[in-house]
């Protein structure tokens, strides 16, 4: 489902994920109010939604709409880089954050990603969210190799299989290594894992 105040925008977005497979847009609306009766009548998957819509804030569409309909996947879509939107719509309930001067191709690994239970945050803006919710710093506890390397994935937007298959390992070892590293570091969500590895610097790396 697309929300955005913007026609222009709302067909070029559908004409480019309806291109793609096993994309397809169930829904549009234009104000916060409207997205959040759609998004509550249709629960799609995924819905990419504008961080500035009249009526109501993205951030209040997000929180509703995850109260409502927690099945449903967030990623926002902006112009804004500032740290303070993209700390404001992950803590609303986003798994996703992209820019609109990003390529086409990276809204749409971002749809994938969250839809497969990830997280994706605009390389462009990972930099400047900080660590867990918390706010102390990042906890410095010792991660094995292939621990860092799962976290590492994740953070980048991976799906477990997507892992699995990158790093020659089993989905359920993958699995394994997320959930010992989330007991290791004291965290409790795989956004949380990923403001992790963005406070350690691991998204800036090749």
């Amino acid at each position: 489902m697309l929300a955005d105040d913007h026609a222009i925008v709302r067909a070029g977005l559908r004409a480019l994920l309806d291109a793609e497979d096993g994309l397809r847009v169930v829904g549009e609306s234009a104000d916060g109010p409207a997205a959040v009766q759609l998004a509550m009548a249709e629960c799609p998957d995924v819905l990419v939604l504008d961080v500035s819509l009249p009526g109501m804030g993205g951030a209040e569409v997000a929180e509703r709409v995850r109260k409502e309909c927690p099945e449903v996947k967030i990623v926002a879509l902006t112009v804004h880089e500032d740290r303070g939107y993209v700390q404001r719509l992950m803590a609303a309930g986003a798994a996703g954050y992209v820019l609109k001067r990003a390529a086409a191709d990276e809204l749409v690994r971002a749809i994938r990603a969250v839809a497969a239970g990830g997280t994706y945050l605009d390389p462009s803006v990972a930099g400047g969210v900080v660590g867990p919710r918390s706010g102390g710093p990042a906890p410095e506890v010792e991660l094995s190799e292939r621990e860092a390397e799962v976290v590492k994935q994740i953070a980048r937007g991976y799906s477990n299989k997507e892992i699995a298959a990158k790093l020659k390992l089993s989905v359920k070892t993958v699995e394994t290594y997320k959930a010992r590293s989330l007991e290791k570091l004291g965290l409790h969500s795989r956004v949380e894992l990923v403001r992790y590895a963005v406070a350690r610097g691991w998204l800036a790396e090749g």
